[in-house]
């Protein structure tokens, strides 16, 4: 399992996957959806509530379900996840998509679903098969607000999709477009409070992204995914210690891998501004969407998050700062 999955647990709980790497006996993944008696979706008869915020979720857990957080030895901080003995049922992006293919009768939002990966299929020339459908979609908890939350696996795949993608959001009138102010702003109230920043800044940087835009209308998320084998790390062959908070200032050395989720950004001529100094930071990383495609090449950034010293198997040691809790942010 690996990101853009979601994992149904045996308390009826619904987890979306993160990363690409996990403990042997449960799969790294947070908390999306959980049954509520007043929550404003359904499933199979029974009312679930979103959690979109970590505090929430992390609450829920905490108060009711705290099987479900552990700490780890290697990731060297508490996880959310689901124990191997608790999963019920694996949700595949792709198989979905297929299934959608397959059904009649499908609703609006389905049937925009199937045309979006249609459209990025035909124009990337990609195989149907790489591109599937994640949240509420995948799981039957959507409404007919909900947005498009795509996923496109495989390197080549990712940048074919990328490439294909950034050039219809280039096509006046096309069916695809980037979100407009008022579009924007409503991103903004639902992203700052997790992320702070400037509204100015914050439509300045999602603005130039390819990741989110509208098709016919309807919201959509894109996240692009290397598969494990490309990646080739296992659980263990690195170790993460938290060394708290840090705030830095830095120039983007290598942007290649921003539109991969996990992203990370090479960096360097790193200045501290709060935290913990050191001598070897190298990379900026993130395993949450809203962190990709954020900064560019040469860019000058600034970016607070959690500095972790990251020792390799072979004995290698070096830095980095993770984003992606509360109050974490890069600005270019």
């Amino acid at each position: 399992m690996i990101e853009g999955y979601y994992v149904e647990s045996t308390d009826g709980l619904f987890f979306a996957v993160k990363g690409l790497i996990h403990p042997p006996e449960a799969v790294v993944a947070y908390i999306r959806y959980a049954p509520d008696p007043h929550g404003a979706r359904a499933r199979e008869g029974l009312p679930y509530r979103r959690l979109y915020h970590f505090e929430e979720q992390e609450e829920l857990l905490r108060a009711r379900y705290p099987s479900y957080l552990f700490e780890d030895s290697v990731f060297g901080t508490q996880l959310q996840g689901v124990p191997e003995e608790r999963v019920r049922r694996i949700h595949d992006p792709c198989q979905k998509l297929a299934e959608l293919r397959r059904r009649e009768g499908r609703d609006e939002l389905e049937e925009k679903t199937v045309g979006f990966a249609d459209l990025l299929a035909g124009r990337a020339k990609a195989p149907e098969s790489s591109i599937g459908i994640s949240g509420s979609i995948l799981v039957g908890l959507h409404t007919p607000h909900s947005d498009l939350d795509a996923v496109v696996y495989g390197s080549e795949n990712c940048r074919a999709v990328h490439g294909a993608l950034r050039k219809l959001l280039d096509e006046p009138g096309g069916v695809v477009r980037r979100p407009n102010e008022e579009e924007t702003r409503e991103l903004y109230a639902s992203r700052s409070q997790d992320t702070p920043m400037d509204f100015e800044d914050f439509a300045r940087l999602e603005g130039r992204k390819v990741i989110q835009g509208r098709f016919q209308g309807c919201e959509y998320f894109i996240r692009f995914v290397k598969m494990p084998a490309e990646v080739g790390e296992s659980y263990g062959d690195r170790r993460y210690t938290s060394l708290g908070r840090a705030e830095i200032e830095a120039t983007v050395a290598d942007a290649s891998q921003a539109i991969f989720t996990p992203c990370v950004y090479g960096v360097r001529d790193v200045k501290f501004i709060d935290g913990w100094e050191v001598g070897d930071l190298r990379e900026v990383a993130s395993f949450r969407g809203r962190f990709c495609e954020q900064a560019r090449e040469g860019e000058r950034v600034i970016a607070r998050g959690k500095l972790e010293r990251v020792v390799a198997k072979e004995g290698k040691a070096y830095h980095r700062l993770l984003l992606g809790g509360p109050g974490d942010f890069m600005v270019a």
